[in-house]
């Protein structure tokens, strides 16, 4: 096909995959907002939308490990790029449609590493930014998650240890409004440049542009697109997050979302795409448990993990299905 007309199709899937991003992801900002009632659901996705589209321009490191560090840039043809964006598009979609919180990110990674292995075999993958970048975020994000949520926790009941409960929801209902505003932003910072780096990639393929250089109209896009997601879609897997997975109050909340909020701002400088649901429903795990394990339902979480483990092959497989698919066609 002409370089339009993949440029074209690239740029629509990508669209199209951000979109979903952010109606999976919708939950990750505002859902333990909702839950406990700090915000209205209108006010919480406008506001969690805005500031999606605000974090889009702070840094484009995530959209370079996406882009050109899982399958170098020379190794990238038409067939591979649409492949990995069709079997991404297609789990998150299934995924959301369950109500399961997934990581997008790693859908995405799963279907670039799914048609890397398809086009080229094991040899084609970047494996050093794999191990440094993406294999040790999934690892540690999570774990950093969880601890974060808890020491805060923490910490909120020790210094207001002699306030009581009432008080202590008041002060940190309001408070949320700041964390949510937080981690809306921190999501935008690393998500949306999951979309940016395929769209670059195939800038550079096409021959449109010389260098790995994300264009402003794409940082823009990139992120209406992920703030669209975020207020018009995924309204069952923000209940799984903010009201099946856990019994939230105010400062389990605050606790979880300034935590995570800060374990992705770090990550997005570094390059490193993490699942902002694994990072917040770790850290919305770590609060609670550090109250009283029981507030934890880790039935529902069980679950929630089990999708995490299987993101990255699933997705793999749907793009390597999709790439032997177009190659027959």
């Amino acid at each position: 096909m002409s370089s339009f007309v993949f440029i074209f199709i690239v740029v629509v899937l990508a669209w199209a995959y951000n979109f979903l991003n952010g109606a999976n992801d919708r939950a990750n900002a505002i859902a333990t907002t909702i839950a406990t009632q700090a915000l209205s659901p209108m006010r919480a996705l406008i506001l969690a939308s805005i500031l999606n589209l605000a974090g889009a321009f702070v840094t484009t490191e995530v959209a370079k490990t996406i882009g050109k560090g899982i399958v170098p840039p020379e190794s990238i043809n038409q067939t591979l790029l649409i492949s990995a964006l069709l079997g991404a598009i297609l789990w998150t979609a299934f995924c959301t449609k369950l109500g399961i919180p997934i990581s997008v990110s790693h859908s995405l990674v799963g279907g670039l590493m799914g048609a890397g292995i398809a086009c080229g075999g094991f040899r084609l993958l970047n494996w050093k930014v794999l191990q440094n970048k993406v294999l040790l975020a999934i690892i540690l994000a999570p774990a950093l998650g969880f601890l974060a949520g808890g020491i805060i926790l923490f910490l909120i009941f020790w210094l207001f240890r002699n306030a009581t409960p009432r008080k202590i929801n008041n002060y940190f209902r309001k408070g949320q409004i700041f964390t949510t505003l937080f981690m809306a932003f921190t999501h935008g910072m690393n998500d949306t440049q999951n979309a940016m780096g395929v769209i670059t990639t195939s800038l550079l393929v096409g021959g449109v542009i010389n260098s790995f250089e994300v264009p402003f109209w794409v940082k823009l896009s990139s992120g209406v697109f992920m703030a669209l997601g975020t207020f018009l879609m995924g309204w069952r897997v923000m209940k799984t997050l903010g009201w099946k997975m856990a019994k939230i109050e105010p400062p389990h909340a605050f606790a979880a979302e300034l935590g995570a909020g800060i374990v992705i701002g770090i990550k997005s400088l570094i390059g490193m795409p993490v699942s902002t649901t694994h990072v917040v429903a770790s850290a919305v795990m770590g609060g609670t448990a550090t109250q009283r394990l029981s507030k934890v339902r880790w039935l529902v979480a069980g679950r929630m993990v089990l999708a995490w483990i299987f993101t990255i092959p699933g997705a793999g497989l749907l793009a390597g299905f999709f790439f032997f698919l177009i190659k027959l066609l």
